[in-house]
């Protein structure tokens, strides 16, 4: 079926863009966004999918307000519809929108949901270059569960944010966060049986990006239960918003965001953690980034709390990606900070505020961002056992 981007030099197969490369049920192609105020008293995160072979798009917006405080809670909202055909208009799921403003560089986000509490207008604005990350694969028996490209990108943000009746100018010099995109296959949309088992139910994830005041961190890792990695990466981005004398007579002219450098790959990446105890979820973090040249440098974040990534459908009993809801539901639900069980199925995969502060090569510097858990299963370098039993 022809759509009106068939008419642009973008194809990558024989058919057309509506047409996936893939037949598989668990193509997908997706938005992330996340960003944090200095003081932390807000984060937000978005995500927006869309499952071509499943004929489903789907969207959520989520809130943390007064994150770290006794009044903590997380707000969200939920949408899914029958997916379009055409690409130009999928970009938006009921009152959830993502407006890409500026390919690689700028991007909108609006939200129009008083009902559920939630209404926003944010501009994203890179600080970073996009970093492609090493090509996701992986394989359990004969079945592939993922096979995917991946780009984060380091932004600020800026706009406002209305919750519950209250609005919360954002500005850019206080407001940060990362982006990330990513499309293939992953495991989507209702189970279905696969036959007969051939490994036990098992995942490692561990994500952190992080933003300094001149410069971003970015590390990942999946390993299988016994250590060995299946995927990792590390970065180091200079930010955008230095100041630079590059093609100007003016010592401090902004450097302009077609002169970034790229990011500087790291040749490895280590980790050291322990587990709050009962739970899933780290209580002490380091992480080693390892140049090619030079010597390394150490990262140690603190936890502050807890974004449950349930409020975007990550493992959301009835939100979960890919589902079919019919031809356009939306829904909201809110919690209290922090949950009463972490390790409740629909708990375990969270991102933690975090402070960081790095030392070794890159010197001593303070900044904010995330750490990503998802952990299901047993993993022996870090003692856990069960699918979902606490340290």
């Amino acid at each position: 079926m022809l759509s009106s981007f068939d008419d642009f030099p973008i194809h990558q197969t024989s058919h057309p863009v509506a047409r996936t490369g893939s037949s598989d049920l668990n193509h997908y192609d997706r938005y992330f966004f996340s960003g944090y105020t200095r003081d932390t008293r807000l984060y937000f995160a978005a995500a927006m999918g869309l499952y071509p072979n499943r004929h489903v798009a789907d969207a959520s917006f989520s809130v943390v307000v007064d994150g770290g405080t006794a009044d903590a809670r997380q707000i969200n909202v939920h949408a899914s519809r029958r997916a379009p055909t055409d690409r130009r208009d999928a970009n938006r799921v009921g009152p959830i929108e993502v407006e890409v403003i500026e390919p690689l560089t700028t991007l909108r986000i609006v939200v129009e949901a008083p009902e559920h509490g939630i209404r926003c207008d944010l501009t994203f604005t890179r600080r970073s270059p996009a970093m492609e990350e090493p090509h996701f694969f992986h394989q359990v028996g004969q079945r592939v569960v993922m096979d995917s490209t991946r780009l984060t990108q380091f932004g600020k943000w800026n706009g406002w944010i209305e919750i519950d009746g209250e609005t919360t100018q954002l500005a850019a010099g206080d407001t940060f966060g990362c982006r990330d995109r990513s499309w293939g296959i992953r495991t989507v949309g209702e189970r279905a049986p696969t036959g007969a088992p051939v490994a036990d139910p098992q995942f490692f994830w561990l994500w952190a990006p992080i933003n300094f005041e001149g410069f971003s961190t970015h590390f990942d890792v999946n390993e299988h239960f016994d250590g060995r990695r299946w995927h990792e990466s590390g970065f180091i981005a200079t930010a955008g918003d230095a100041t630079s004398p590059a093609n100007s007579n003016d010592a401090t002219a902004p450097v302009r965001i077609a002169e970034q450098a790229p990011a500087t790959a790291m040749r490895a990446v280590d980790y050291r953690l322990t587990w709050r105890p009962g739970t899933r979820a780290v209580e002490t973090f380091e992480l080693d980034m390892i140049p090619w040249d030079g010597p390394p440098s150490t990262v140690i974040l603190e936890p502050l709390f807890d974004f449950h990534m349930m409020g975007l459908g990550y493992t959301h009993p009835e939100w979960g990606h890919g589902v079919w809801k019919g031809e356009l539901e939306v829904a909201g639900d809110r919690w209290d900070l922090p949950v009463d069980d972490l390790t409740a199925p629909q708990h375990v995969h969270i991102q933690t505020m975090v402070k960081a502060t790095t030392s070794g090569a890159m010197g001593v510097h303070e900044g904010l961002g995330v750490l990503e858990q998802f952990v299901i299963g047993r993993h022996d370098p870090s003692g856990l056992s069960g699918i979902f039993d606490g340290a």
